[in-house]
């Protein structure tokens, strides 16, 4: 290619990155410190510059903003900045290094997962940048009539899954394995299961070979599978595209949204703002460190960076500056690429100031909260950071936020491990965790509600490990949570005994049906609708490989799972009463007698919230939803290791019970419809199996 550069003009200072003109493409950058700031250009395919203006201070620049307006220039071309300044400990300036434009939204050079080379560590030495470059390219899309779909959050059910992983297998059977294009090949499969919403771990630019570790036991060297590690916070994935060599991450990321809202399926992105992919000292430069390493990170005072995110450095979130950067992305993936739904990792990091101060109300938590054209938008915070900053309940401006209730992940496992003592937390838990939220004036679908996530134990490995097994990971099983409230059921690991197989089924469907029937969001890890494994690995960020693929052809070996799976969130979709707007008063509206919820035991009328007790029973009132009359619904969990009999306490409505669920059942028993639903007689004592729970339906 031999277009170059024949006009340069001084340009616009906003907006930052590249943007198209009448006269040109005018690029701008704020950089505070920089002293010695240039554009280069390349064409797509090669490293020889077509061009490199050098700025001048006087004439090129507003304020911290480097502008310049140039043309002509290809339709389509890759770019960088090089950028000199002081010298100090705060500052890591290199003029040897190209660095990416925070405000791209395509990176180039990385299309072939996989294949970005060795990544090196050692004593940062100032000239490890990247062979990436920023990618401006026009490529208009056809939105056709595509609109938010806005599905209430109290009406949501949430599938958590990993693009790669969700059809690398060579049994996801999809044209487009492991790419945008492949999620839409299996829309039919989320929509069978009843999902409302995907939420997709990061798919911002990242670098897949920036792992430094091996598998002990092969050799293999490791990749960052799960990609919480960016690059570039506006830029999709070229590697998650098949039109990523072609510069099409963009659009076919969009036709992937399109393709879900037509199935009216949301789209919610893990995004990660409390850190980058630079690391610390020793990580590589893409971007941040060399534009204005003081600005961008929290840093001591002797220039060491702070590192409340375990990654390596924390990103100075509450800088202005770096508050209007993250605007501005989050505009972007809403406006220009009609996201749905944003969840924010170790979000906490946003409740500290440059010196690592936990701060009463965030500056930038508030802006996101406030902001106008996010105004719709779901907004989920991880209300916890890596350093013991936990604000389950209680994360700033928490009327605007969701929260990931870690209390409920951990309080419904410890309750059907059979631990002691959990039977009071588990009712508060299935009401929607009022202690955590009400006080706020949130309501129960506020607490998105999780039993499983990326981060731990799969559904399958829960019910059947009690240690982490990590040791493929390079870290001596170092790494990963320890305490995972995880029961085997007798045999770690897998076993060919029969009983223990039929209790692990067991614990995995009460686990389930319990995320269905408590109030709030509830949110599903993918795979564990039909038992996926990753054998006891309990932090697979680093595996890719089949340890963290789906393996589809589970859904058929385990078709009465992922039957139960389906129908126990048909269930919760049918029953506004499992979807309440509004916490349980436990008393009916003034003048009404009948209490909306009524706690149970083995008697009808006498619960039993001792330390000692492993069953709770309750009854919903149908007709005190807050939305339209519904069933009455009358729950009985039993923990314990024995049969325990309930007697059937009337239901409120006066009309007979009918059973639904139980799950000592087997399939395809277990769960029924209600036309199926067999009528028990009234005073009925029910033999609730151990470890089990039922459902009934008047």
């Amino acid at each position: 290619m031999s277009v170059i550069p024949t006009t340069v003009a001084r340009g616009r200072a906003l907006p930052l990155g590249a943007s198209a003109t009448t006269n040109g493409v005018n690029f701008a950058i704020l950089c505070r410190h920089g002293t010695a700031v240039s554009l280069v250009i390349f064409p797509l395919d090669s490293d020889h510059p077509l061009s490199e203006i050098a700025l001048d201070p006087h004439v090129n620049r507003t304020g911290d903003h480097w502008h310049v307006l140039v043309a002509p220039v290809p339709l389509s071309f890759r770019y960088a900045w090089r950028i000199d300044g002081p010298a100090g400990p705060k500052h890591r300036y290199n003029p040897d290094i190209l660095l990416l434009d925070p405000a791209c939204t395509a990176v180039s050079d990385g299309a072939r997962w996989g294949q970005n080379g060795h990544y090196f560590r050692g004593p940062w030495s100032g000239a490890r940048g990247t062979h990436r470059r920023s990618l401006f390219i026009r490529q208009p899309f056809d939105w056709r009539e595509d609109a938010p779909i806005r599905t209430p959050l109290e009406d949501s059910i949430i599938y958590e899954l990993h693009v790669r992983g969700f059809t690398a297998h060579p049994s996801s059977g999809v044209s487009k394995p492991g790419a945008f294009a492949g999620l839409i090949e299996k829309i039919p499969h989320l929509k069978e299961l009843g999902v409302t919403a995907v939420e997709l771990l990061p798919v911002h630019e990242f670098d897949e070979d920036d792992c430094v570790f091996s598998n002990p036991k092969t050799g293999e060297s490791l990749r960052n599978f799960w990609g919480y590690n960016s690059i570039a916070f506006a830029a999709p994935k070229a590697a998650y595209a098949s039109k990523g060599p072609d510069g099409g991450q963009v659009n076919e990321f969009r036709e992937m949204v399109r393709a879900f809202h037509e199935a009216k399926i949301e789209v919610y992105l893990d995004v990660v703002f409390n850190h980058t992919g630079e690391g610390d000292d020793r990580g590589r430069t893409y971007s941040f460190r060399g534009l204005d390493n003081e600005l961008y990170y929290m840093l001591a005072p002797n220039g060491e960076y702070m590192n409340f995110s375990g990654c390596g450095n924390t990103v100075n979130c509450n800088h202005p500056v770096v508050r209007d950067i993250i605007l501005a992305c989050l505009r972007f993936w809403v406006g220009d690429m009609h996201v749905d739904g944003l969840r924010f990792d170790l979000a906490s990091i946003f409740g500290r100031d440059s010196k690592g101060n936990v701060l009463v109300e965030p500056p930038i938590v508030e802006m996101i909260a406030e902001d106008g054209l996010l105004a719709h938008t779901k907004l989920i915070a991880e209300p916890w950071d890596a350093v013991g900053l936990y604000q389950v309940g209680g994360f700033p401006c928490g009327k605007r936020w969701s929260e990931w209730n870690g209390r409920y992940r951990d309080d419904v496992r410890k309750f059907w491990r059979g631990d002691h003592g959990m039977t009071c937390d588990l009712a508060t838990r299935l009401c929607g965790s009022a202690d955590l939220y009400e006080w706020s004036g949130r309501s129960p679908a506020h607490s998105v509600n999780f039993i499983t996530c990326h981060d731990g134990f799969t559904l399958n490995d829960l019910v059947s490990y009690n240690e982490k097994h990590n040791e493929a990971n390079g870290e001596s099983n170092r790494d990963g949570a320890n305490d995972n409230h995880s029961w085997n059921g007798g045999v770690e690991g897998p076993t060919n005994d029969q009983i223990i197989q039929k209790l692990r089924n067991r614990q995995a469907r009460n686990l389930f049906a319990t995320l269905m029937l408590s109030q709030g969001t509830p949110m599903l890890l993918a795979g564990d609708e039909f038992l996926r494994t990753q054998q006891g690995n309990n932090n697979a960020w680093c595996q890719d490989n089949e340890l963290s693929w789906i393996d589809w052809s589970l859904k058929d070996q385990n078709a009465d799972f992922f039957r139960f799976a389906r129908m126990m969130i048909a269930l919760r979709k049918r029953h506004p009463a499992l979807r309440r707007r509004e916490f349980f008063k436990g008393r009916g509206p003034e003048g009404v007698y009948e209490p909306d919820i009524i706690w149970h035991g083995v008697e009808p009328y006498q619960p039993d919230f001792t330390h000692g007790s492993r069953t709770l029973a309750y009854a919903i009132n149908g007709s005190m939803t807050g939305r339209e009359p519904d069933s009455d619904f009358f729950v009985a969990f039993n923990a314990w290791s024995d049969t325990v009999r309930f007697r059937l306490p009337p239901s409120p409505s006066g009309r007979s019970w009918f059973r639904v669920v139980d799950t000592a059942v087997p399939a395809p028993l277990d769960v029924v419809s209600e036309a199926d639903a067999q009528e028990l007689p009234l005073q009925f004592v029910y033999p609730v199996a151990a470890h089990s729970l039922i459902v009934l339906l008047a």
